[in-house]
């Protein structure tokens, strides 16, 4: 059964939890002010592309690393300015530092990747290396 607001099932979205929680390393949560973007992985033939969505983030808050195929983002959303006099009734924006750690289920060239920052949306894509894409083998008669 699908989930009307996701369109995932309860298994995808169980499995989505238990990642969200496995791929948190210590030095993860220690920094992590309790809130994570959302992020998608897909891969096509030549690379693994990462999307995760920053709306109201600069760039130059946001730092990408790479290391042993495990790919961490690290950012700041600032909180904006208010008037003194000003009083909220509701505050549902997410504000603070957050990290994302993905573990990438194939090995890419590191020094390839790509990160381009668009319209809050940062878009990460990393070049598969040679061994890691699929090739056709064929089958000879014996």
């Amino acid at each position: 059964m699908k989930t009307p607001v996701t369109g995932l099932t309860l298994r995808d979205e169980m499995d989505r939890l238990f990642e969200r929680i496995w791929d948190r390393e210590p030095e993860a949560m220690a920094t992590n002010s309790g809130w994570a973007p959302a992020l998608d992985l897909t891969e096509n033939k030549d690379a693994m592309i990462v999307r995760i969505d920053l709306p109201g983030i600069e760039p130059k808050d946001v730092h990408v690393n790479m290391q042993n195929n495990v790919l961490t983002l690290r950012g700041k959303k600032e909180v904006e300015k208010t008037e003194k006099d000003e009083t909220y009734y509701r505050m549902e924006r997410q504000y603070g530092t957050f990290t994302r750690i993905v573990r990438l289920p194939v090995v890419v060239d590191g020094t390839k990747v790509k990160a381009t920052f668009k319209h809050g949306m940062l878009m990460i894509v990393l070049p598969k290396v040679p061994e890691a894409k699929a090739a056709e083998i064929p089958v000879e008669a014996g």
